[in-house]
Order: C-alpha cells, then sequence, then structure tokens
C-alpha cells in the first residue's frame, strides 16, 4: 500500500513539474518567433528526457541531497508517510501554479514541504543546514542569472556590432518568413505588418533579425541554430538539475533502485510537458519581456552554463528562478521588460513555500492518523 501512495505521489509531482517547467527552457525560441510552440515543445521534451537519463551519472549528490539526510532524522526520511506528504504538498502546489499559468520553482515547492511535513512530525531539523544548502542558492541563483545576463548581453551585443552584422525588419506568418526589409521604426513595421496581413488574409507578425555573412555562413541561419542549441542545453541541464529531488522520494519505497527512479521521473515529467504546458510557455514567452533571437540565445546560455554548474557541485538552485532571472535581466537591459508579469511571478514564487509546506503539514497529519 505504500509503495504504491509513494509511486503514485511520486509521479504526480514529476507529472506537475514537467507541465510547469518544461517549456522554460525553450521560452525564448517561442518568444523570439524562432520557431512555433509546437516545435519547440518537442525539442524541449526530447533534450529534458535525455536530461533526467543522464542525471544516474552526473547528478548523484542531489538524489542524496534531496533525501532529507543530515537535516531531519533518518528515521523520518525513511518514513513511507513523510515522502508521500512532500510529494502531496508540491505536487498540488505545483499544478496549482500550472492551472494559473505562473513558472513556479518545483525546487522551492519540494523544500516547502519538506520543512512542512518536518514541522508537522515534530522531529528536529537541522536549521542551519537547511538554510546553507537549500535556501541560500535558492535565493542567490536569480541574483547571479540577473547580472550575468546584465552584463553578457551588451559583450554579445557589441561584439556582433565589430563584426559589421546588421539588423532587419523580419515579417513572418507563423514560423514562414514572409518579407525582410532593412530595420524600420517600431510604427512603421507595425504599419506594414497590417498591410501584409490583409493582402495575405492570415495574421503577419514582425521580428528583429540579423543580417550578414560570417566566414561565408548565413549570421541568422547560425544565430538561429546556436538559439537551438542553448534551449536544448538548458532543458537538458533542468532534467539533469530536476529529476533527482523527485526521484529522491521514490527511494524510499522498497525494490526501486536510483536507475529505475529517475527512468519513471523523466518519463512522467515529459509527459507534464506535452500535455498541460500551454499556459506556463505562454507567460515565460510573452508576458516577461520582448526578446529576439539574438536576446534569447543569450538568455538561454547564462541558464544553462549556471543550472549546470550548479548540478555538478550538488546545489538544488532553480531552474525556473535561474531563467527567469536572466529573462528577467534581459528585460532590464533592453529597457522591454513587463513588469506586472514579473511582478505576478515574483508574488508567486513569494506564496509557493508557504502552500507546500502548509498542505505537506497537513498531509502528514491525516496519512499518519
Amino acid at each position: 500500500m505504500y509503495v504504491f501512495a509513494i509511486l503514485l505521489t511520486g509521479l504526480l509531482l514529476a507529472y506537475a513539474n514537467g507541465a510547469n517547467d518544461n517549456f522554460k527552457g525553450v521560452a525564448t525560441l517561442f518568444g523570439s518567433g524562432t520557431t512555433d510552440r509546437k516545435r519547440a515543445l518537442l525539442w524541449a521534451t526530447l533534450t529534458t528526457l535525455l536530461g533526467s537519463l543522464c542525471a544516474i551519472w552526473l547528478a548523484g549528490e542531489l538524489l542524496q541531497r534531496f533525501s532529507g539526510k543530515g537535516i531531519i532524522p533518518n528515521e523520518l526520511t525513511a518514513n513511507p508517510v513523510f515522502a508521500t506528504a512532500i510529494a502531496v504538498g508540491a505536487g498540488l502546489t505545483v499544478l496549482l501554479a500550472t492551472r494559473l499559468g505562473m513558472p513556479v520553482s518545483t525546487t522551492h515547492a519540494l523544500v516547502g514541504a519538506l520543512t512542512g511535513a518536518a514541522l508537522a512530525s515534530t522531529a528536529p531539523i537541522a536549521w542551519p543546514t537547511l538554510l546553507v544548502k537549500f535556501f541560500v542558492p535558492l535565493l542567490l541563483s536569480p541574483v547571479v542569472a540577473v547580472g550575468a545576463t546584465i552584463l553578457l548581453y551588451p559583450a554579445f551585443r557589441w561584439f556582433r556590432a565589430a563584426l559589421g552584422l546588421s539588423k532587419a525588419s523580419c515579417f513572418c506568418a507563423g514560423v514562414e518568413t514572409v518579407e525582410v526589409v532593412p530595420l524600420l521604426t517600431p510604427v512603421l513595421a507595425a504599419a506594414r505588418a497590417e498591410t501584409l496581413s490583409v493582402s495575405l488574409g492570415t495574421p503577419v507578425s514582425c521580428e528583429d533579425r540579423y543580417e550578414g555573412r560570417l566566414l561565408g555562413v548565413n549570421c541568422a541561419k547560425a544565430l538561429d541554430g546556436g538559439h537551438y542549441l542553448t534551449a536544448g542545453l538548458m532543458s537538458f541541464a533542468r532534467g539533469l538539475n530536476d529529476t533527482p529531488k523527485i526521484a529522491a522520494l521514490f527511494l524510499v519505497a522498497p525494490g526501486i533502485s536510483p536507475f529505475a527512479a529517475l527512468a519513471l521521473c523523466g518519463g512522467a515529467i515529459a509527459a507534464g510537458g506535452l500535455f498541460n504546458s500551454r499556459r506556463v510557455a505562454e507567460t515565460m514567452s510573452h508576458r516577461i519581456t520582448k526578446m529576439n533571437a539574438g536576446q534569447g540565445f543569450t538568455a538561454n546560455l547564462v541558464t544553462a552554463i549556471t543550472v549546470i554548474f550548479a548540478s555538478g557541485w550538488g546545489l538544488p538552485v532553480s531552474t525556473t528562478h535561474v531563467s527567469c532571472g536572466s529573462l528577467f535581466g534581459l528585460g532590464t537591459i533592453t529597457g522591454q521588460a513587463e513588469w506586472r508579469g514579473i511582478a505576478k511571478i515574483l508574488l508567486a514564487w513569494v506564496i509557493t513555500l508557504p502552500v507546500a509546506a502548509t498542505i505537506a503539514g497537513l498531509s502528514f497529519r491525516l496519512l499518519q492518523s
């Protein structure tokens, strides 16, 4: 019975994680108009699943850290009721946020649920360890991402100008290019897009694209390729960093090996992204900042490097916090931040921990009784 409960609630949490998190790695592909939502989602699913399967070799430290050992007594970490309560608390919190279209952190929800269930059990908690190993990385990672993006993007922009690569206005119907002209002002671009929409009978949008050749290679196509690569790298990093955190809950059940736990989590994460990610996709792609392909490439690169580095060192950073932080930084440096949308996301982050802690604490008391 306990094995079934752990498997069911663990899979629920993994599904919720995929629904809320999978699209974050490719949000810049969709937001910049580089590709459509379905193609971006398929790329995210494939690369995230690959990261999940590689986690058994590359992120073993996270698997051990999220078992709760060293923070609460070992007998509590081996208690199936405790593991089930954590999965319920974190899973329901993330599913609620997904329903509202808010990109929240599964890592944050897990830490909150672990804390809430431990408090409900009245077991002693190693607060200094919890603070240093969990809360500090979670709080600092988005700040690092904001700062790195603010520093890196101007450097990339200067390098692009030094190479003589210019911008152009690209008019597209979906992902099909209709017309490319020298860079227009926003007013003229909007007027031209409206004219093309009427003449073609289909909506036409305008995106900034890069023009020119470097070493005989079309820079726009090279940038799109690099953009896909960094989006895939970021999704891989997310699967690598998030899967062990959820898989740790499965290890309480007897007979489940680390590899089986990671494989189950990876499959459920992929399913959640495929079937339930549309609302978060829209928020991440269009409600934080406007961006072009070059800006999206920069944000993805910052996120992927930060998360992969953290995974290797066993630091439980939030891919959500890092990816949103890089987009916050991008919007700040370009002056195109959607501050109302950003404020809503920050509010969702603030309430994630207490909501997950409350649900997990109540779940522990109910299951124990």
